[in-house]
């Protein structure tokens, strides 16, 4: 896939001290936020820094706007300026597995006009278990200045989202397990169910059953055979996280008329006068 890494490509571009390559560590756990930033004290891929979803990746939880908004884009610049990335630089971003908090972070690059960011296939676990080494060490940052080249219209807010579906002019995208999106379960917020009129694709259905590993081009055409490349598509879940392995597995089929809700259901709910639907859409 475009937007992928192999740990074989990674550990070339280490071993030939390819300088221009900065790697991020976005490891997380949402019910426990400070797991990912211990899991890398104790050991990570020799070089990478640590970016938070919460403190880095995310802003702050406010009435509106959902549990993981985005964050200050200027402070964000300014973290990625600081931890040596500008446009020349190879942005290596991994989790534990593949899980949606590097692909938060692929999105975030990619949002502000970075070409050359990529998902380590597989992630730490993988890298690990090729026999890989690790490290405790943090590295020594080297500070560059990255400029935001803004891509427009890649975002979308909840009025929108009300005025598309209720005009029928875009396709809205729930990522969110089949269990939450009927509202059969609810383990993060006060209201179950989904944004009326929003169909499911589950962000894990984008890697194989078997392996875990991202699904080839093939499959994944298959996965999506139901959109049209000509719709406008609104991706979203439960706090704008694991919409983002959706968005890249549709950015690299092509898809180009892709948004992000970013408050996604939990900022829908924020707003008591909005519907909930139960169940499966008629």
């Amino acid at each position: 896939m475009t937007y992928l890494i192999s740990v074989n490509r990674l550990k070339n571009r280490l071993n030939n001290s390819l300088n221009n390559t900065v790697i991020i560590d976005a490891r997380f756990e949402l019910t426990k936020p400070d797991a990912g930033r211990k899991a890398y004290l104790k050991d990570h891929i020799p070089g990478a820094v640590y970016m938070d979803l919460e403190k880095d990746l995310s802003g702050k939880k406010e009435k509106h706007g959902g549990n993981h908004p985005l964050p200050d884009l200027d402070m964000l610049v300014n973290k990625l300026s600081n931890i040596g990335i500008d446009h020349e630089t190879t942005v290596v971003v991994y989790d534990q597995r593949n899980e949606m908090y590097a692909s938060r972070a692929w999105w975030l690059l990619h949002y502000l006009g970075h070409d050359k960011v990529y998902i380590l296939e597989g992630g730490y676990q993988r890298w690990k278990e090729e026999g890989n080494p690790t490290t405790d060490a943090i590295p020594e940052l080297y500070a560059k200045e990255f400029e935001a080249k803004l891509r427009q219209n890649q975002t979308v807010e909840m009025k929108e989202v009300k005025d598309k579906l209720a005009k029928q002019t875009a396709v809205v995208i729930d990522s969110r397990s089949k269990e939450r999106y009927l509202g059969d379960v609810e383990p993060l917020y006060a209201r179950a169910g989904h944004i009326p009129g929003a169909t499911n694709y589950f962000w894990k259905d984008v890697l194989s059953k078997v392996d875990g590993k991202w699904k080839d081009k093939h499959e994944l055409e298959q996965q999506f055979a139901g959109l049209s490349k000509d719709d406008e598509i609104i991706v979203s879940c439960g706090s704008g996280i694991s919409a983002c392995p959706n968005i890249l597995a549709l950015k690299s089929l092509g898809f180009t008329n892709v948004k992000l809700y970013p408050g996604s259901f939990s900022d829908w709910i924020s707003y008591d006068e909005n519907e909930v639907a139960i169940g499966e859409d008629s």
